[in-house]
């Protein structure tokens, strides 16, 4: 009997080393992934059940590894995410790999779940939303919000807010040239003009130029503003025109200020600086800041660059531009990109086309907080229509322009490190 007892001994000894080994599991985040942009509802789905998250940075574009767990493997397999299960040597292998100061890679610990709100109208319109479509397909839950919920001061109830295509100005997208005979175009401003009453103001301007307030004050305050397309400069322009009436009488029913722009106070805004509105109610451009209608790049050779930051040093531009590639599919929106020389000096800008002096994805600090704002509409429909029928991304789920988006939506879960000295 103790030959036997010996033999079973050592086979428990090493059925515990070899289960021992199965230490942790990689999400790869480089061409091998089969699908980039669910692999981030997984880390979301990971946190979300009181789990933690490395991201590491530049490594595999930007893999995540977490502890064991047959339900996270058994998730993954289920979202058609790839992953690895690795043993403890392989796990310290990629720590010490990471950590080496001679590579431009690091570990960031991603501990938390961020709340996620989406500024976004109630009714149905014409158009949808990158951020929203991503977030649905990568399975990550958040909840929408509008003027009456901003207004009402419910944005301290989260961490992450996303601006869905928006005019902050009052002049409805200036779609009035092409689209002010549509019936949804007609029952859009009624609904914002009967918002507007039921909220105390007189214009709809000045109920938008209340939430851009109130949703500055959030970024202020801590939060993180992520905008896309027209919610970008639309944002920071109604924040300088705060003390004039740049709106014609087809948007709010009297003509704008003649001496609008002299009245412009741009130690108000974000990002942009020095702009010059474009007073044209028949035109879709709300200032010089945007180059839409001035750029001319054809579709294949449309393109913008990430930019390169050190890892262990520029760690928030580094977690923001985490990819499988650098160089990323350009797209139009109304808002495409902005022109460099209207941006201020203390943004960071991660993403441009240098050869057009345009950047197209870009980073600051507001207070305690800070915001993202990536130009274009969507990353995979070169120039989205109104009425276009939203993209599939189980199509494009490897999308590189799509991947920043979530880059931005796992951002707020990351553990603040000690400022570098």
């Amino acid at each position: 009997m103790i030959p036997r007892f010996k033999y079973l001994l050592a086979f428990t000894f090493l059925l515990l080393a070899l289960t021992s080994k199965a230490a942790s599991i990689l999400i790869p985040m480089d061409e091998i992934q089969k699908d980039h942009l669910k692999s981030y509802g997984i880390a979301f789905w990971i946190l979300k059940n009181g789990g933690e998250v490395d991201w590491l940075l530049n490594y595999r574009g930007g893999s995540f590894m977490t502890a064991y767990d047959k339900k996270t493997e058994d998730e993954c397999r289920v979202r058609g995410v790839s992953c690895e299960v690795i043993a403890d040597a392989q796990v310290s292998e990629i720590i010490s790999q990471v950590s080496d100061p001679s590579v431009n890679m690091d570990l960031v610990k991603l501990q938390k779940a961020p709340r996620m709100a989406v500024y976004s109208p109630k009714n149905k319109m014409p158009w949808d939303d990158a951020v929203t479509l991503v977030l649905k397909y990568a399975e990550i839950p958040f909840d929408v919000v509008y003027d009456e919920e901003v207004l009402a001061g419910d944005l301290p109830k989260y961490d992450w807010l996303h601006m869905h295509h928006e005019d902050f100005t009052g002049q409805y997208s200036k779609f009035y040239a092409a689209y002010r005979n549509e019936a949804w175009y007609i029952n859009d401003q009624h609904a914002q003009e009967a918002m507007a009453t039921k909220m105390g103001f007189k214009k709809v301007s000045q109920m938008k130029l209340a939430v851009a307030l109130k949703i500055r004050d959030f970024c202020a305050g801590g939060g993180f503003l992520f905008a896309m397309c027209s919610g970008t400069d639309s944002f920071d322009i109604a924040l300088s025109a705060a003390n004039t009436d740049i709106c014609e009488a087809m948007f709010d029913g009297d003509a704008a200020d003649p001496a609008a722009q002299s009245k412009l106070d741009y130690s108000q805004t974000l990002a942009f600086q020095n702009f010059v509105l474009n007073n044209d109610p028949f035109s879709h451009q709300f200032s010089d800041i945007d180059v839409t209608l001035t750029r001319t790049v054809p579709k294949e050779k449309d393109f913008f660059t990430l930019f390169d930051f050190s890892a262990k040093w520029d760690v928030v531009p580094s977690m923001l531009t985490q990819n499988h590639d650098k160089v990323i599919k350009g797209f139009m929106g109304l808002t495409t990109a902005w022109d460099m020389s209207k941006i201020k000096p203390g943004v960071l800008i991660m993403g441009e086309m240098k050869s057009n002096n345009e950047a197209r994805y870009i980073h600051g600090e507001y207070g305690k907080g800070q915001w993202t704002f990536y130009g274009g509409h969507d990353p995979e429909d070169y120039q989205h229509m109104v009425s276009d029928p939203p993209t599939d991304l189980s199509l494009h789920p490897n999308s590189p322009g799509y991947r920043l988006i979530l880059n931005n939506v796992l951002f707020p879960a990351a553990k603040k490190k000690k400022q570098k000295t």
